[in-house]
């Protein structure tokens, strides 16, 4: 329904921003990680977007450029994937690094995203081999992020890694080393994160 929303990104969440078009509406956009975008804020940006409809809710997922939408889109046609699972995987993986996985059949490095298991990781492999299309390799941190004042910025990055499902034993594990760590943004410290997580 809607293809991309072109508007200011008016407020960054831990697993969405809000972007408000000329016509004054605030669109909630779930995004893999939102805080690619915090030296947005107050600026236009295009948000590449799926509209996802559920008898509860009506969702918005939101994307850095059209290829990662794709991946997403083709993920969560994949039985045992939803769109949680689907936004764990981009938040760590550009979208050629998942398409390697698929291509090379390699089951290790999805299951160790939130919610994929062995059986969901063969699935993605049986669905989606031959049939994902990515045409160059975005670099996935092409937003760069500047240094949040106040917090410690691990703060947030752990709040950004809980909301796309990662357990509490495994967050506070993550947090140990993040201590350890100085981070110029939370951007940085989300990947760190991540990184610790998916080994």
């Amino acid at each position: 329904m809607y293809a991309y929303i072109r508007g200011t990104v008016t407020e960054l969440q831990p697993s969405h921003i809000v972007v408000e078009t000329s016509s004054g509406i605030g669109y909630e956009i779930q995004t893999p990680n939102s805080y690619r975008f915090q030296n947005q804020l107050q600026q236009q940006v295009i948000v590449y977007t799926s509209l996802i409809v559920r008898e509860d809710a009506q969702l918005l997922y939101g994307f850095i450029n059209q290829e990662e939408k794709s991946m997403f889109l083709s993920l969560i046609k994949v039985t045992g994937i939803g769109p949680k699972s689907a936004l764990a995987i981009l938040a760590a993986s550009t979208p050629a690094q998942v398409k390697r996985a698929i291509e090379q059949e390699d089951d290790t490095y999805l299951t160790q995203f939130p919610g994929i298991g062995k059986k969901t990781a063969r699935q993605i492999i049986l669905d989606l081999k031959g049939k994902v299309v990515v045409e160059s390799t975005v670099d996935e941190g092409q937003l760069t992020i500047e240094m949040n004042q106040g917090e410690p910025i691990y703060k947030d990055a752990l709040l950004a890694l809980d909301a796309l499902g990662y357990s509490k034993r495994e967050l506070q594990k993550v947090e140990k080393a993040m201590q350890k760590q100085t981070f110029d943004s939370v951007d940085e410290a989300v990947k760190f994160g991540l990184k610790q997580l998916i080994g």
